[in-house]
């Protein structure tokens, strides 16, 4: 008599329900306490980082305050320097196109990192290869700037997204063949880009008898408006490329394969797979999203660039995708959020007096935070060491237990 009801509890199910055979062990499976302290540390965590650098930015405005005002303090600095912030990113049409536009490359350059991160690698390269995309794109560009916008526009976005996909493959190479950390191939060549392009600007691309080397403007090759007076088609873009990632990734074999090659190697290697392939296939295609980063801001907001291309995107995609847990579709958000800081920050400096910096620390507590806490747990050793991020894994892991994989 009591077999019905104890399956019914076990099965999770009642009447109306309609769960089929099976429906017990999936529940259990989700409902399991390992999978709530995932969930949990994938909402949590991500607050708590915001929260504190909230806390954190509350205190270095009113050390500014006290040193501005001799001695003088503003209870409520924080809290007007906060809402000018707000004001500035999305009180208003303007100000939200304004923060759609400058969270678009680090939609791009967000993806670029966390495909890295889903491989096992730490591309922190993206910056390097975002100056290749603004290389790529501007040559192009200048040279097609005459021919129609559906000719010039998507051959300077292409040729952005090669170079960028170029310079990714450099580290890809040299991590598959000799083992090579990626961190360090791609931190000096950060510095290669950077010459690279002021090289290009200053010979071959600069405008004759310029005051400043500087390139012509690409023209016809600039990305369409679509929104108020800035909005360019790039956060079209920004958005079919997060589904396109996400779909690489949970809906393919090759995206079965790199998320596989980024947990166990190993296992990898022992399933057939090619980790070496896989390493510099996932490191080009990372870089061929951070050049469309470059190509959309140089196609879409400045239209030329001068020898150095002042941006800080290709590091602040580092904190979007950790932020998002490198998951594609959290990254819209997070990129949103860290525009919003950019572009709310004029308003924030002109109305509270409070240096748009600010927005420089804020973005560094929660890139801390995002790493830090989830360290500290593993080395504690509590039960949040079994769900350490993969993101801070591979930013963690040490060197010498890097292998050359097979």
């Amino acid at each position: 008599m009591t077999a019905g009801p104890d399956r019914g509890k076990d099965s999770g199910t009642g009447p109306g329900k309609g769960a089929g055979p099976g429906a017990g062990p999936r529940r259990t499976a989700w409902m399991s306490r390992e999978r709530l302290l995932q969930i949990r540390t994938a909402v949590v965590l991500p607050i708590v980082a915001v929260l504190l650098a909230v806390v954190v930015g509350s205190l270095f405005i009113y050390a500014a305050d006290l040193i501005a005002n001799k001695g003088a303090l503003d209870l409520g600095k924080p809290l007007s320097a906060y809402a000018a912030l707000v004001k500035g990113s999305v009180l208003g049409f303007s100000p939200i196109v304004t923060t759609l536009v400058a969270a678009t490359p680090l939609v791009f350059g967000g993806l670029a990192v966390a495909l890295g991160f889903k491989a096992g690698l730490f591309n922190i390269g993206v910056q390097g290869q975002l100056l290749m995309g603004v290389l790529g794109s501007v040559a192009v560009g200048v040279a097609l700037a005459d021919q129609p916008v559906f000719v010039a526009v998507p051959l300077a976005f292409l040729a952005g997204t090669l170079a960028g996909a170029a310079m990714g493959f450099v580290p890809g190479f040299l991590k598959a063949v000799s083992g090579a950390h990626e961190v360090v191939t791609t931190i000096m060549l950060n510095y290669v880009a950077l010459n690279i392009l002021a090289a290009f600007v200053a010979g071959p691309l600069r405008v004759p008898k310029a005051p400043a080397p500087v390139t012509f403007e690409v023209g016809h090759a600039a990305l369409p408006i679509f929104l108020g007076k800035t909005g360019h088609v790039g956060i079209l873009i920004a958005v079919l490329l997060v589904v396109v990632v996400w779909w690489l990734l949970y809906r393919t074999t090759l995206g079965f394969e790199i998320r596989t090659a980024g947990a166990n190697p190993d296992a990898a290697r022992y399933a057939g797979m090619r980790p070496r392939r896989l390493i510099m296939l996932t490191m080009t295609m990372s870089g061929a999203l951070a050049g469309m980063a470059g190509a959309g801001e140089l196609l879409g907001v400045t239209h030329q660039t001068q020898t150095s291309f002042a941006t800080s995107v290709g590091f602040d995609a580092i904190a979007v995708a950790l932020l998002a847990r490198s998951n594609p579709i959290a990254i819209i958000p997070a990129a949103i959020l860290f525009g919003a800081m950019r572009a709310g920050a004029g308003q924030m400096q002109i109305e509270a007096r409070t240096p748009r910096e600010l927005v420089d620390v804020l973005q560094a507590v929660i890139l801390l935070v995002l790493v830090v806490l989830p360290v500290i747990a593993r080395a504690l050793g509590g039960r949040g060491a079994r769900v350490v991020p993969e993101e801070a894994q591979t930013i963690t892991k040490s060197y010498a237990s890097e292998s050359v994989p097979s």
